[in-house]
C-alpha cells in the first residue's frame, strides 16, 4: 500500500510538469527515507531538499524527477552519476536503465550509499570512490551522464566521455545563480539548452576519506 505522502508527493511533481510515467514509478517505488538522517525522515516526502552528512544535501524530489526526465532514458542505457551522495539519484535512475557507474568524493557517504543499495537489492550500480571531475574513463563510452553538485563549466572530457546523441545534465554557475542545464551531443556538436533556476552545493575536486 502506497503511502499517502507519497502519493501526495507524486500527484505535486505531475501537476509540478512530471509527464513520465517510468520517473514517477520509480520515484513511488524507492523509499526516499533511507537516504536521510533519522531526524529528518518525518520530511522525507515533502518536496524540499533536506541535509546529509558532510555538509552535503539530498535534492527536491521536483529536481531529481525532472533531472531524471531530461536525460531522456531509455532501458539500455549506460549513465554516469558524478556525485553519489547516500545514493537516491542512482537508485531512481537504476530502476530506469541497464547500469549506472556513481562516483563520489566523500568515502564515508559513498559507504551508506552502498549500504542502501544492498537494502534495496540493487545490483545494477557500480561505485566508485574518486574525484568525480575526472570522469570514469575506462568505461567510456556512456548514453547519458547526470552532475549532482553544481559546477561552474562540463570539462570537455565528458564529452568525450558520451556517446553520440548523448546528453549531459548538469547544475551551471552563473554568476550568482545555478542553471540546470542540458547538453546534446549531435553530429559531434554540443548542443545547450537551459532548463531551471537551482541551488546545490558546489562540486568540489579531490578524495575525501
Amino acid at each position: 500500500m502506497l503511502d499517502v505522502r507519497k502519493i501526495r508527493l507524486t500527484l505535486e511533481l505531475r501537476e509540478s510538469g512530471i509527464s513520465d510515467s517510468n520517473v514517477l514509478s520509480a520515484i513511488e517505488k524507492i523509499p526516499r527515507e533511507i537516504f536521510i538522517p533519522k531526524n529528518f525522515r518525518n520530511q522525507a516526502y515533502e518536496n524540499i531538499a533536506l541535509p546529509i552528512e558532510n555538509e552535503q544535501t539530498i535534492s527536491q524530489p521536483y529536481i531529481v524527477a525532472l533531472m531524471t526526465q531530461s536525460l531522456n532514458l531509455l532501458k539500455n542505457h549506460k549513465v554516469l552519476e558524478i556525485g553519489t551522495g547516500t545514493g537516491y539519484q542512482s537508485s531512481i535512475l537504476s530502476l530506469l536503465v541497464r547500469r549506472v557507474y556513481t562516483i563520489e568524493r566523500i568515502k564515508s557517504l559513498l559507504v551508506k550509499a552502498e549500504l542502501n543499495f544492498q537494502k534495496l537489492k540493487l545490483t545494477n550500480i557500480v561505485t566508485k570512490h574518486d574525484d568525480g571531475n575526472l570522469g570514469w574513463k575506462e568505461q567510456i563510452p556512456f548514453d547519458r551522464i547526470i552532475f549532482t553538485a553544481a559546477t561552474k563549466n562540463i570539462s570537455k572530457i565528458f564529452f568525450e566521455h558520451i556517446s553520440e546523441e548523448g546528453i549531459i545534465i548538469a547544475p551551471i554557475i552563473d554568476g550568482q545563480n545555478q542553471i540546470l542545464t542540458k547538453f546534446e551531443k549531435k553530429n559531434n556538436k554540443i548542443l545547450k539548452s537551459s532548463l531551471t533556476d537551482v541551488l546545490f552545493v558546489p562540486n568540489l575536486s579531490g578524495k575525501k576519506d
